[in-house]
């Protein structure tokens, strides 16, 4: 029997990837805040992502009256958008998103995605796996005025570092070096692997 998949993201586009490699998966979404500690952008991912993995994990066992979780696999993802040792965020509005693309443009920087999988066995003994991914992406020079016309879009407002770029922003993407599905929310061939690895697909 296979493992009951849980993707604790309410992110539509890690949804969407999971789907894509063939998945079967159910969503759960911790509301818990995200607090870390670590001041390095590798660790900072994978603390928030584990966090949000025993958030769920939580809230299933005690939908359950107590008892432990079998046989469920749940899976934690956080990323972030970091340029020159300083994580960028998502824009708090339009004005914020054009002040981020104007640093972010002509210039490399990382995106890092942590992911966590705690894999509950038919015992309810807990297997931790936590681990991050790193992508550098180059984005080439932009005007003002196309920085403004991609804000305009409202394209950048949910989005760590104010752009995807999977949509019309991939016209200013010049290369990347790393996972191409990192940087938009989830590494799948490194998560289907670990699935597969546990069982659960």
């Amino acid at each position: 029997m296979k493992k009951r998949i849980i993707l604790g993201s309410a992110s539509p586009r890690r949804r969407e990837l999971l789907a894509q490699i063939g998945v079967d998966f159910e969503v759960r979404v911790s509301g818990k805040d995200e607090v870390y500690k670590s001041s390095v952008p590798e660790e900072i991912v994978k603390e928030l992502s584990l966090a949000k993995a025993e958030n769920v994990a939580e809230e299933l066992a005690a939908d359950s009256d107590g008892d432990m979780v079998r046989d469920t696999a749940v899976i934690g993802a956080d990323t972030i958008v970091v340029l020159d040792d300083e994580i960028l965020g998502k824009p708090e509005d339009e004005e914020d998103a054009v002040r981020m693309l104007t640093r972010l443009q002509g210039r490399a920087h990382f995106v890092y995605t942590g992911v966590s999988v705690l894999d509950f066995g038919a015992d309810g003994e807990k297997n931790v796996i936590n681990y991050s991914v790193g992508t550098k992406v180059y984005v080439n020079a932009m005007t003002e005025e196309e920085i403004r016309a991609y804000a305009a879009t409202k394209d950048p407002l949910d989005k760590a570092g104010s752009y995807g770029i999977q949509g019309r922003f991939a016209a200013y993407i010049d290369r990347i070096d790393g996972d191409y599905y990192n940087v938009v929310g989830l590494p799948v061939s490194r998560v289907y692997r670990t699935l597969k690895e546990i069982g659960a697909n």
